[in-house]
């Protein structure tokens, strides 16, 4: 494996020691720049969209260090004439900054969690779960592990990662759901493919929270000629490796607009509260706002966690969102509806013109 900047370094080693947040191993993803506290003890992933710094998740720091690290950090972005934004702030943050005055909070949605060494229970549970496990067994798929080295330099992974992204109808993300987290920093991730018939047809990526005592499953990537159960039979895979290796604690992460805490969602200023049932209602053929959470409910989490934004201003501004959304989008986000949308059409005019040809058929 190449040596990593010296920089990328540093952080690395920052994450390992307080990374608490299950987010903090995504600072070392592409894309995202590093700000170090004048103490040493200190970095924050962040990206810059107009004048708002976005942070990705909340600083990496000992836990009492996380007042006087915001704080220093604020510092920072203010003497450039810019604002912050935690985004997936989770409790920790959030119990520090979400009463104050010169803070506001919006809730993004929730994540689910596990503890790895009770998923043989949750397998018990759900005999729908372990249909998919069978159902992928059964058309001949298995799952390896990766080294760190060998996913970093796998063709297979990334033909199937270019597949899974074709058939989306909307650009690539990125920020904190990047697809390209193998050509950043992976010596610590966990990587699992499923074959079949010697192709890789899926695959997952798993990164430590390790102050956390646990991991994110932050990426699965599936071809398009994936069996059913491709996806399960690699988290089945992920939480036996997880638990094997003593970790606690297990998610998924963000479900965005997640209304599994309700009082939460509830909260957010009346314009996002309105942005989120037009989502609900419309956004679905641009991304399965739906299917997502329903996937992530079947498979039992033992409960869910608030994930939040953090701005440091009095009322969250519409500008401060729209800046979010372009640091995700990597274009304004209006630019980015634009183009899926164009995508969802020539992909709805392509199945229109088949059905017709079929319907034509003698």
């Amino acid at each position: 494996m190449a040596p990593l900047p010296r920089d990328d370094q540093r952080a690395r080693g920052l994450v390992l020691e307080y990374g608490w947040n299950s987010t903090s191993y995504q600072i070392l993803n592409p894309g995202i720049a590093h700000w170090f506290g004048p103490q040493g003890d200190c970095v924050v992933g962040y990206v810059r969209r107009h004048r708002v710094l976005l942070a990705a998740g909340a600083p990496v720091c000992p836990g009492a260090a996380l007042e006087a690290s915001a704080a220093a950090f604020e510092e920072f972005a203010r003497r450039q004439g810019c604002r912050v934004c935690y985004v997936c702030a989770e409790q920790r943050l959030h119990s520090l900054l979400a009463a104050r005055p010169t803070h506001s909070v919006i809730a993004l949605g929730a994540q689910p969690v596990w503890e790895p060494s009770e998923w043989n229970s949750v397998l018990m549970q759900r005999r729908s779960l372990r249909a998919q496990l069978n159902r992928a067994r059964n058309k001949g798929v298995t799952v390896e592990h990766l080294t760190p080295d060998e996913a970093a330099r796998s063709p297979e992974l990334r033909l199937c990662l270019r597949q899974w992204l074709s058939a989306r109808r909307l650009p690539p993300l990125h920020f904190l759901v990047e697809p390209l987290a193998l050509e950043g920093v992976t010596a610590d991730r966990i990587v699992l493919a499923a074959r079949r018939l010697g192709s890789v047809v899926a695959f997952l990526i798993a990164s430590p929270a390790p102050a956390r005592g646990g991991f994110l499953i932050e990426q699965i990537a599936r071809s398009p000629v994936a069996p059913n159960g491709a996806s399960e039979l690699l988290i089945d895979a992920a939480m036996r490796r997880i638990a094997a290796l003593g970790a606690r604690y297990a998610t998924l992460g963000l479900v965005a607009l997640a209304d599994v805490l309700p009082h939460q969602m509830r909260a957010n200023p009346w314009w996002l509260r309105r942005m989120i049932a037009i989502a609900r209602a419309h956004a679905n053929r641009f991304y399965n706002f739906r299917g997502l959470l329903q996937f992530r409910s079947k498979l039992a989490p033992a409960s869910w966690e608030g994930v939040f934004a953090i701005a440091n201003e009095p009322r969250f501004r519409l500008r401060t969102f729209y800046a979010m959304g372009g640091a995700f989008s990597g274009v304004s986000p209006a630019a980015a509806l634009a183009i899926g949308a164009a995508n969802a059409a020539r992909q709805e005019f392509a199945w229109l013109g088949g059905s017709l040809a079929r319907s034509r058929r003698p």
